[in-house]
């Protein structure tokens, strides 16, 4: 008998009945506008396009393109507002629209959830228990620091920037608008935000929740498109502030772009996470943290633990509880509370999935992907790991960026460091261990901005995000977080 059998007869046969979310919770309209000065309009071009539902390949709705000149009208509203009293109104009336976005996200919660796993793919139960209630206390948490600038550590009055541009990629649409646009406006800026065109529907409602919030028009913009629409975001002169999150590539070419000019910048990049695993580290816990750290969002996540690196006394054991884990994970309708790993994004993430994969395989890599049935619609990859892989591998050393975990060995700490190192990125990094002195000897040799111990994936309004080398400059989340949006 198996282990998959095993578990079975344990379990008496029984199986998860579905039990999905209603997606007509979600209210969708048919088409939606730009969101400039406090209102939705049209296009100056006119022009739509569909953003489609991963699960079933299906469309969603149509949503406006904007062009460069739709963008002006967003800057000029941002400057007008910012002018017009935000950037000197008290801290303390800032706050209050801060915390009633705060209140009216968790009081539309539900339909954000499934908004955002209709767009994104992403199972409901990540949406509903981490993206909204996160979304929400990122703005409950800078809405505290709105008056209370002057103590925030970066001298005496600090100043806003001015205009932010914001863009935001498509893996957490909701929760990156809120990492951004909160510290932003608790500093006094107003802000032109961008989400990703394939995940434009969360940002839109969010549009519909700052009316309802009663956010005086202009103070926050929100402009659907391409990457056209966000180049010409970036070019834009009128623009005080850039902040970006997305691909390396993107994030090099924007600071090029910006390289000449006084605008300010911040880039949070792509990772290739290593978790490193030594042979005392709490085995039950850790396996549980590897699959958090690489299947949570598909993926879809630039701190995604991608590399495990475990200590060779221990690696047999761990890679076969890993593997009997894997093949327990509940792939399907995101909409069922009961999925574990949902669809990817797109169908050209899809392909950039498989196309890495192929390549682990054709140089010398053991493939382990779940035995799990994938739906016959829509964009679908099943749970994958490596075994026998080399540091020269590209699965081992490019950004995969979907539900694919490679496996290293190593023997010593010191060839621990210096595998998990052995990379371009810096961004996140984790530490398994149940002695307190190895874990931090460790952290401090490792080149990452990021580093968990005994945990991964763990985010707090609190706390500090942010990468090193190829993975970006700048930091969001807590005080830290304050300073890209302050003249200091």
């Amino acid at each position: 008998m198996n282990d998959q059998q095993l578990d079975q007869s344990r379990l008496g046969g029984f199986a998860y009945d579905p039990a999905p979310e209603s997606a007509s919770l979600a209210r969708l309209a048919d088409q939606y506008g730009l969101f400039i000065d406090g209102a939705f309009t049209d296009p100056a071009a006119h022009q739509q396009f569909a953003t489609l539902n991963p699960a079933t390949a299906q469309p969603l709705a149509s949503v406006a393109h904007a062009g460069p000149a739709d963008v002006e009208r967003a800057v000029v509203a941002a400057r007008r507002a910012f002018d017009g009293g935000w950037s000197t109104m008290p801290g303390s009336e800032r706050a209050k629209y801060l915390y009633r976005i705060a209140r009216i996200i968790q009081e539309r919660a539900r339909e954000l959830a499934v908004v955002e796993t209709l767009d994104n793919g992403k199972p409901i139960r990540e949406t509903r228990d981490i993206d909204v209630p996160l979304a929400a206390a990122y703005f409950f948490y800078y809405a505290g620091w709105a008056d209370k600038l002057d103590y925030a550590g970066f001298g005496p009055a600090p100043q806003p920037l001015g205009v932010a541009g914001q863009i935001i990629p498509w893996n957490f649409p909701l929760l990156m608008a809120a990492w951004k646009l909160a510290p932003a406006l608790a500093a006094g800026n107003t802000c032109v935000l961008k989400p990703a065109e394939t995940t434009p529907l969360s940002a839109l409602v969010l549009a519909d929740i700052l009316v309802q919030a009663e956010l005086p028009p202009g103070v926050v913009n929100i402009l659907t498109g391409d990457g056209a629409t966000g180049a010409a975001l970036v070019e834009h002169p009128g623009v005080d502030k850039i902040a970006f999150t997305g691909s390396t590539e993107v994030g090099r070419l924007i600071q090029q772009r910006l390289g000449e000019r006084g605008t300010h910048l911040t880039l949070e990049l792509g990772g290739k996470g290593a978790n490193i695993v030594f042979e005392d580290a709490p085995i039950d816990e850790m396996i549980e943290g590897v699959i958090d750290g690489i299947f949570f969002n598909q993926g879809h996540v630039c701190c995604a633990g991608s590399r495990l690196l475990v200590q060779e006394s221990i690696a047999d054991e761990v890679v076969r509880r890993l593997l009997r884990r894997v093949e327990q994970l509940r792939v399907g309708d995101p909409l069922d509370k009961n999925t574990d790993v949902g669809a990817i994004n797109s169908a050209a993430q899809l392909a950039r999935i498989e196309e890495l994969t192929r390549a682990g395989e054709a140089e010398g890599a053991t493939r382990h992907a779940s035995s799990c049935a994938l739906p016959a619609e829509g964009y679908w990859f099943a749970p994958t790991v490596f075994t026998d892989v080399a540091q020269s591998h590209r699965i081992a050393r490019e950004e995969i960026f979907g539900p694919v975990l490679s496996v290293l060995s190593f023997r010593t700490p010191e060839e621990a460091v210096a595998k998990a190192n052995n990379t371009n990125y810096g961004l996140a990094c984790g530490v398994w261990s149940e002695k307190g002195s190895r874990t931090l000897w460790v952290a401090q040799r490792l080149r990452a901005g990021v580093i968990w111990a005994n945990t991964y994936n763990r985010f707090d309004p609190t706390s500090p995000f942010g990468g090193v080398r190829e993975s970006g400059f700048g930091r969001e989340g807590g005080r830290h977080g304050l300073e890209a949006y302050l003249d200091v």
